[in-house]
């Protein structure tokens, strides 16, 4: 078959060139239109619930809203996690389906159990809201306002009613949530003193003011042939117009709602959160997009948006959209890669021209680097993936194989034309006949050398979870390029040689390259030395080997090496129970230190939540975005000054991350941080205590950074509890007593007022000075059957605790004791923190730790690629029998792994001394590629071995004449990963380069080794044949 793919390919030059052509303009243009991201979807299915309970604790939350909400989803078809949130007002559930569960089919699952346990919720609570769908990578640009002259009120209106709706009109765009400002409000502030001196109760005024803002219908009129609406028209948004609603008679005289309330336009409260733009009040506006969405292309319309939005804003309004924007990051590490890529190829040109001292035949070899990279483009866009760092590193540590295969057959055919040049013209052969005859001597190592690299790769997609989903397009991008070049070998190379190689001068010369030359006299020297000392060199490789052995238990483990986002996340937390005004002086005084660092270039901060946001602060919690530009300082020194500054702030706790890894961390253990200790009990307190007797013991673990215990502890409540001897006295009937707390203190949305089309809340409670303190609530009136009275005589009002956010997993209580690695060994630590919380915790009956975070995922990947490696390198010995039909010769083949194994070992070694999962598939993919140098010596062995030449001659002369080829596809290999293997703390380069160290060194020391030790085993295992 492969016979009759070249013989076609000759007879039909022009097709095969035009078909070249054509696939080179259509894989340009699909490559131009596809849709760029940083990573794959690396998204577990996850459903997001969300219960707005205005004004509940957080422990009635967790009772009353919570425990409905994940009983109903936790028996769901496919549910693998529910994790939950109840904080003082709102409830979060996060519902996490198994990898591979269709994300429309879960929503379905998750609405129709929702809408089972509607009216088991309590009436003061919302109905449960599925979050937007979107991912970790979802949340993709961070806008800010800032003002000089206009107020918080209007910018947040202007955020509310003019930017935001522009922006969700955006196809693409899943939610924009907005923070910081005062939410506009109509506000109705009852006088209680007033109220008894006019004698009207709360009821009295509530039946008015629940209906008083609604227009009213009067259907229609038939007159002179015209028909008109009727409409009572009695919304208003007239303050005075509000105020002067009858809400009943005094004698003669009217009594106005204005005459016991101040009615006035005023800011929603309480206050959820607020925001900042480098040190300064701001409103920030978070746009997350929809999934299997071109972020680059949603970031130019989104830009296209503000611009025009901005030319209709007040002039004193700043609009900054540098914040944070996923797309810097995606151009940013595309363009790297894209470089490395292009060096890759540069460095693959020169030693391709070095070896073959020929233009022609190095451009035949070049060709096919874009064709292969491009039909991989097509494939990837068939298979619905998007280019991103994963597929471009895949074509990146391919670029240097890609050429192998076209290597080894221009090398033939060029040698074999040489050779029918040599010959009288009475025996010389046609062009065509000797292309076909040299193509079709190599066609077999070539399709076998592929397949056992194409094998190598396999173990790549036997990952699950996020790491499969991650590092599959790696493979795909890999192997279907492989497979082109492969293709390209086979059909356009031949066709190629057969136009360009013709009337070449150089096959009329019957000498090698200048470098060939004295590089094979080098070689065959050291060779001739090295089989005479046989035993010598054996034990020099085997001790080399042992050092290897040693070295690699002294390496650390890790999940993924850190990203390079060019952006920190910074979580600064305070105690539960303080005010949003001290957390805002908290959050700002960070925020002036972190200016005052050079490389970073702007913060803003989120203290608190938006309305109905699934990132759910609590008013002690500021989250800090800040853009880093690094000049002349590493990543990790400006982190440790940021650590620094920072630790001046009293009282507070301090986790840096980035944008995406903080995400990443989240989604594997739901914190976000690389190490989750998460202690499961019933008793907050006494959890509490627990966690900080864990923290306190594995402080001193060194590598250990960011160490924080969740903090759960008691915030400071004032319980308002009914004598019920006193209000059966009289005659108050508990639901009416609820109701008057709920509505006087926490305050009732009764109605919308409209301005135009914007619809603000009309909110009824008491004013803010009867209920600035415990006593001054004690004094507030309560209607008792016609009498008012002050309701410390129905009530006790005390002060007290209870829990500030209640977290639970799996319908457990949870709290969270977590960190973040620095330098690297994230096995091992984890493996001291597990042996230390052994020792010294004694956990009481009932409380359990379980482990989460991203060492979970590096062990379960780890166990994975081993067996599926031992696999692949069965299947490829059974590749190399089925060639040799020899088990001594593929085992000696085999070989190469071990000295693939000790430059890679040492490779790392010296590098970052870590093993990661891109390191450990960076193994698995040397097994494959250094393979292929023993498989061709071993091939033209066995040649030379059936022409008739003695043992020894058969091994002199077959590796001279293999050096050519196998360095060259070596070398090219190799040289083709050094932009990725030094260019690793750029950003995405971060995954690949662990790979491309480990191929690199491994590639060097199996080459250099693989020219003197398959010699010598080969003499070996046929010393007893006589030859």
């Amino acid at each position: 078959m492969l016979n009759n793919i070249i013989r076609f390919s000759l007879n039909n030059r022009l097709i095969v060139l035009a078909a070249a052509v054509l696939l080179l303009f259509a894989g340009t243009y699909t490559a131009m239109n596809m849709d760029v991201d940083v990573f794959p979807d690396l998204n577990a299915p996850t459903v997001v619930v969300m219960t707005e309970a205005k004004g509940m604790a957080p422990e009635e939350v967790e009772r009353l809203v919570t425990f409905p909400v994940e009983t109903a989803v936790n028996g769901a078809t496919d549910v693998r996690r529910v994790r939950s949130s109840s904080t003082t007002g709102f409830s979060v559930v996060w519902v996490e389906f198994n990898w591979g569960t269709d994300i429309y089919r879960a929503r379905q699952i998750v609405s129709e159990k929702l809408a089972m346990i509607g009216e088991s919720l309590p009436p003061n609570a919302g109905r449960p809201t599925l979050g937007p769908q979107s991912s970790i990578l979802g949340e993709m640009m961070i806008i800010g306002l800032t003002a000089d002259t206009t107020s918080m009120e209007e910018l947040r209106t202007i955020a509310d009613w003019t930017i935001r709706p522009r922006l969700l009109s955006t196809g693409g765009v899943a939610q924009v949530a907005v923070l910081g400002g005062d939410i506009r409000e109509y506000q109705v502030l009852l006088n209680p003193e007033k109220m008894k001196h006019y004698g009207i109760g709360l009821d009295e005024v509530m039946k008015v003011v629940r209906d008083m803002n609604q227009n009213a219908s009067g259907g229609v009129l038939y007159e002179y042939g015209n028909e008109y609406i009727i409409r009572g028209v009695i919304s208003t948004n007239d303050v005075d117009a509000l105020s002067k609603a009858v809400l009943k008679r005094v004698g003669e005289v009217p009594l106005l709602l204005g005459d016991v309330a101040d009615v006035r336009i005023g800011a929603k409260m309480p206050k959820l959160g607020v925001a900042s733009h480098r040190a300064k009040p701001a409103v920030l506006l978070t746009v997350t997009k929809q999934p299997h969405t071109s972020t680059l292309d949603l970031t130019r319309k989104l830009d296209a948006s503000i611009a025009e939005l901005q030319k209709t804003m007040p002039r004193d309004v700043q609009v900054a959209t540098d914040i944070f924007r996923q797309s810097r990051f995606i151009e940013s590490s595309i363009g790297n890669i894209q470089r490395s890529l292009i060096e890759g190829a540069v460095f693959v040109v020169i030693i391709l021209f070095i070896f073959l001292m020929n233009a022609r035949t190095t451009l035949i070899s070049l060709v096919t680097i874009p064709l292969s990279i491009l039909v991989a483009i097509v494939v990837l866009r068939l298979m619905g993936l998007t280019i991103n760092t994963m597929s471009i590193g895949g074509m990146a540590i391919a670029i240097g194989s890609l050429v192998d295969d076209a290597i080894v057959d221009v090398e033939n055919v060029y040698k074999r034309l040489r050779e029918n040049r040599q010959k009288p013209e009475a025996e010389r052969r046609g062009v065509i006949a000797v292309v076909f005859d040299a193509s079709q001597e190599v066609r077999m190592p070539i399709l076998n050398s592929t397949f056992i690299i194409v094998v190598s790769f396999v173990p790549l997609f036997f990952l699950s979870g996020m790491e499969g989903r991650m590092l599959a397009p790696l493979g795909v991008a890999f192997i279907v390029a492989l497979f082109a070049s492969t293709l390209v070998a086979l059909t356009l190379t031949p066709v190629l040689c057969s136009f360009l190689l013709t009337a070449d001068r150089q096959t009329k010369k019957n000498k090698e390259p200048f470098v060939v030359r004295h590089l094979k006299a080098a070689y065959e020297r050291a060779l001739d030395r090295t089989l005479t000392h046989r035993k010598a060199s054996l034990g020099i490789t085997g001790g080399i080997a042992l050092v290897a052995l040693v070295a690699f238990f002294m390496l650390g483990n890790s999940f993924l090496p850190s990203f390079n986002e060019g952006s920190f996340t910074i979580n600064v937390s305070t105690l539960p129970g303080i005010s949003l005004e001290e957390s805002d002086k908290v959050g700002r005084r960070a925020e002036e230190l972190l200016l005052s660092i050079p490389e970073i270039r702007t913060v803003a901060r989120k203290t608190g939540r938006a309305e109905l946001d699934e990132h759910a602060l609590g008013v002690n919690v500021s989250e800090i975005e800040a853009p880093f530009e690094l000049s002349g300082r590493s990543k990790e020194e400006v982190v440790e000054e940021v650590r620094e500054k920072l630790k001046t702030l009293s009282g507070v706790n301090i986790e840096i991350g980035q944008p995406i890894s903080h995400r990443i961390d989240a989604m594997l253990s739901g914190t976000r941080a690389n190490i989750a200790i998460k202690l499961f009990g019933t008793d907050l307190n006494r959890m509490f205590a627990l966690g900080n007797r864990i923290k306190t013991s594995i402080a001193d673990i060194e590598g250990i950074a960011d160490l924080n215990v969740e903090q759960q502890i008691e915030r400071p409540q004032i319980k308002i509890e009914p004598k019920r001897e006193m209000l059966a006295k009289y005659g108050i009937p508990p639901s009416e007593f609820g109701e008057y707390v709920s509505v006087m203190l926490g305050g009732e949305v009764v109605s919308q007022v409209y301005e135009g089309n914007r619809s603000f809340d009309l909110t009824v409670r008491v004013n803010d000075e009867s209920r600035s303190g415990i006593d001054r609530i004690g004094d507030l009136i309560i209607d008792a059957d016609g009498r008012k009275i002050p309701l410390s005589y129905v009530a006790d009002i005390v002060s007290s605790g209870g829990p500030n956010t209640i977290s639970r997993e799996n319908v457990s209580r949870k709290i969270v004791v977590s960190a973040n690695v620095s330098g690297g060994d994230l096995r091992g630590i984890v493996h001291r923190i597990r042996e230390r919380i052994d020792e010294q915790i004694v956990l009481p009956e009932g409380y359990h730790i379980e482990y989460g975070g991203q060492f979970e995922s590096e062990q379960a990947a780890s166990r994975t690629l081993l067996v599926a490696s031992i696999l692949s390198i069965f299947v490829i010995f059974l590749l190399l029998y089925n060639q040799f039909r020899s088990m001594k010769q593929s085992a000696v083949v085999l070989l190469n792994l071990p000295l693939a194994l000790i430059g890679g070992i040492f490779a790392i070694f010296f590098a970052d001394r870590i093993i990661s999962i891109p390191a450990i598939i960076g193994f698995i993919s040397l097994f494959g590629i250094a393979t292929r140098n023993g498989m061709l010596l071993i091939d033209r062995y066995n040649d030379l071995k059936r022409s008739g030449l003695s043992l020894i001659e058969c091994v002199r002369q077959g590796s001279s004449d293999r050096l050519n080829p196998i360095l060259m596809t070596a070398l090219t290999s190799a040289l083709a990963l050094v932009p990725l293997a030094l260019g690793g703390d750029l950003p995405g380069n971060e995954i690949q380069s662990p790979m491309a160290v480990v191929i690199l060194g491994g590639l060097l020391t199996s080459t250099l080794l693989n020219g003197f030790i398959i010699p010598i085993m080969y003499l070996l295992i046929h010393k007893k044949q006589d030859v």
